[in-house]
């Protein structure tokens, strides 16, 4: 007992961190490691903790839910108008990212993209009249994700606007998503002035079109080898999307200039996409989409098969626990700013996008994508942490999607809820971020991570499920 007195002393503290500063002001030598308890020490998530660790059936289940997530093949089969493909679409139906929310509780950024919905289905010819419907209740509002969708930012698809069909070639299911628009004002943000509205009707009436006739002679595009050459070649196929819409550009092209139709439709089209590097976006987002989807409704899996946002409220949900929500108040967005706009004018984080990280990619696989910490904040080396530490809450590793800076090594995926819990390490979100108010559009782009209280409530609902 003597020698403590008389030594130099090496300490490990854990718990308290005041405790190690004290320590370190008398000369001690101290390693304090980031630790907290399980649940962060909440006793009923704790105990549910415990059981689905405990469990054989979850690994079982977990196993099967991960080996249908990598079988699937999404494939771009074809164009179609939400009403006519999109399954349970309304006619009077708008659809909105992330969790179920009504309308007097949406966000600027949601209320504003409805109000231009409206105006574009011709349901009102003014935006006082859109609003006044919006609030009556005659006009249906559901989560995308209810109907196989995905949609950016506010995500709104209304019944007539052209939506990407993407086909699981492995389990044969189909998913949504409506096109990119571009950047600046656009209803995705927000927007619903007589331009955006203009470029709407134009991507209904001729771009759709031609990228229904240029698929067919196709035969289908295979998205997910794309989206791993994509990898190759610096994008991580949500905020970087630069090389995969080059890629996608190559096949359209050709099939593009022998469609029999005038050539100012096909110059429009191809100039369109051409312009936008986030074009294909939408066609990652129903990937993933069709992904998740093969791992969806498999009895006790804790893998996370969607997370979404609304700009008010953050929801995921797992594959043993079918459709249910479990939400958690919108996180804040921490990035960089366009000039003159600062963290007042941010949204909470908003959108479906959030479905690549669910899939492995995106925030994942920022490790393919040192230029995008010049778009998000951060530097190189943080987007190859942000890639590292999510192997510590995912399934496995997603030999599809192979990242050059990491040997080679697949990207972390299959998000389990358990680790999420057991580590405290919340998956990693990089993302867009949109002005608070509607219409304003794009304000920056930045690093967030996902609520640890919709795991905390998803693994109680878990297990019991899982109750004898």
């Amino acid at each position: 007992m003597s020698k403590l007195f008389g030594e130099q002393l090496a300490i490990v503290n854990l718990g308290l961190a005041s405790f190690a500063d004290a320590a370190r002001t008398q000369g001690a030598t101290v390693i304090h490691p980031e630790w907290q308890p399980p649940a962060a020490g909440d006793r009923d998530t704790g105990l549910a903790l415990a059981r689905l660790f405990k469990d054989p059936r979850v690994e079982v289940a977990n196993r099967q839910a991960y080996a249908a997530y990598l079988a699937s093949q999404p494939v771009w089969v074809g164009m179609g108008r939400a009403q006519e493909v999109v399954p349970g679409m309304g006619a009077q139906m708008i659809l909105h990212s992330g969790p179920p929310i009504a309308w007097g509780e949406m966000c600027g950024p949601v209320q504003g993209a409805i109000v231009g919905a409206i105006l574009f289905e011709g349901w009102a010819d003014c935006p006082e009249a859109a609003r006044e419907l919006a609030a009556s209740g005659r006009v249906a509002f559901e989560p995308c994700q209810h109907h196989h969708a995905v949609g950016p930012m506010g995500g709104i698809i209304s019944p007539s606007m052209p939506v990407f069909v993407v086909r699981d070639s492995e389990h044969g299911h189909l998913t949504f998503s409506n096109l990119n628009e571009g950047l600046g004002k656009v209803l995705r943000f927000g927007a619903y002035s007589d331009d955006v509205l203009a470029r709407l009707a134009w991507m209904r009436d001729e771009l759709a079109p031609v990228l229904a006739g240029a698929i067919a002679a196709l035969g289908g595009v295979e998205l997910k080898p794309l989206m791993a050459q994509a990898l190759h070649m610096g994008d991580e196929v949500h905020n970087r999307n630069a090389a995969a819409t080059g890629l996608l550009l190559k096949k359209l092209v050709p099939a593009i200039l022998r469609l029999e139709i005038d050539a100012e439709l096909k110059a429009r089209a191809i100039e369109f996409v051409s312009a936008n590097d986030h074009f294909f976006l939408n066609l990652s987002m129903a990937a993933c989409k069709a992904m998740l989807m093969a791992a969806e409704g498999v009895p006790g899996s804790s893998m996370v098969t969607g997370m979404g946002r609304n700009g008010v409220r953050f929801g995921i949900r797992l594959s043993g626990t079918g459709d249910t929500w479990f939400t958690a108040p919108a996180p804040v967005v921490h990035g960089l700013f366009f000039s003159g706009f600062g963290p007042e004018d941010a949204a909470p984080d908003l959108g479906d996008s959030v479905i690549t990280e669910t899939a492995g990619v995106g925030g994942f696989a920022m490790a393919a994508s040192p230029a995008i910490v010049r778009f998000v904040g951060g530097s190189a080396s943080d987007a190859l942490a942000h890639s590292l530490a999510m192997r510590e809450i995912t399934l496995g590793q997603n030999p599809a999607f192979t990242l050059p800076s990491l040997d080679f090594a697949g990207s972390a995926a299959g998000i389990d809820a358990r680790k999420v819990v057991d580590t405290g390490i919340m998956p990693v979100i990089n993302t867009g971020i949109a002005h608070k108010e509607a219409g304003v559009g794009q304000v920056g782009a930045g690093i967030t991570h996902a609520p640890a209280e919709c795991f905390h409530q998803a693994l109680r609902a878990l297990a019991e499920t899982l109750a004898d």
